[in-house]
């Protein structure tokens, strides 16, 4: 098996990370090349999905490199390039679906939990903590899992990536509140070997991040 390094494309295979109570699988999907992250429970079988964006067969198939069930969505926000196959594998595997409280309405399927800052998710045997970060939509989640034998590995949409936030230039979106989010709610908790698991491209830790936080909020984006 090929080692982890968070690097997929769309129409390629699945990157797999093997943690001790957790396996994580990463696949990139449509023409915005989102990421799509399937989380399995070792004991249980039990599997999460974050962000069913698009290509619902591909993720059906990814869905089956698992366990075959799939018993979680969570949607990170209500943007259209990460919920259009949102309806389809509702319908395929009836899952129980997530998303933040705030955008909760503007999705094409209604989630049955609206998520708030602090919440938490159970995939088996495994803890999801849920990080509401302001910004980018009023109601983006970021998921943080702690590793128990590990660092934490922390899913975080499109409100971190490698190099910055993320976009803020649109109406309804606040560059001030993503970032002050971002500092207070992710690099003030967690440390800096947290892995980010982002909505598109590659991953990145809080390590590499940590010493732009101020350049990010000098130059504004």
């Amino acid at each position: 098996m090929t080692a982890y390094d968070g690097d997929v494309s769309p129409g390629g295979p699945a990157q797999v990370r093997e943690l001790a109570h957790l396996v994580i699988r990463k696949v990139a999907v449509s023409e915005m090349s989102n990421n799509a992250y399937l989380l399995t429970c070792r004991a249980t079988g039990e599997q999460l999905l974050v962000d069913a964006a698009d290509d619902a067969a591909r993720l059906g198939a990814l869905v089956r490199e698992g366990s075959g069930s799939l018993d979680h969505v969570v949607t990170t926000h209500q943007h259209w390039d990460h919920v259009r196959a949102l309806r389809d594998l509702v319908d395929a595997f009836h899952p129980r679906t997530y998303a933040g409280a705030d955008d909760a309405d503007a999705l094409p399927v209604r989630p049955d939990v609206r998520l708030r800052h602090g919440d938490t998710i159970t995939v088996g045997d495994a803890r999801l903590d849920v990080v509401h970060l302001r910004g980018h939509t009023p109601g983006s989640v970021a998921l943080a899992y702690p590793d128990p034998e590990g660092h934490t590995h922390l899913f975080t949409g499109d409100s971190l990536f490698p190099g910055g936030v993320g976009n803020t230039k649109n109406e309804g979106q606040s560059f001030d509140s993503l970032i002050e989010d971002v500092t207070t709610r992710v690099f003030a908790v967690y440390d800096d070997d947290t892995w980010v698991y982002p909505g598109h491209g590659g991953d990145t830790t809080l390590g590499a991040e940590r010493p732009h936080l101020d350049e990010w909020r000098e130059r504004g984006w």
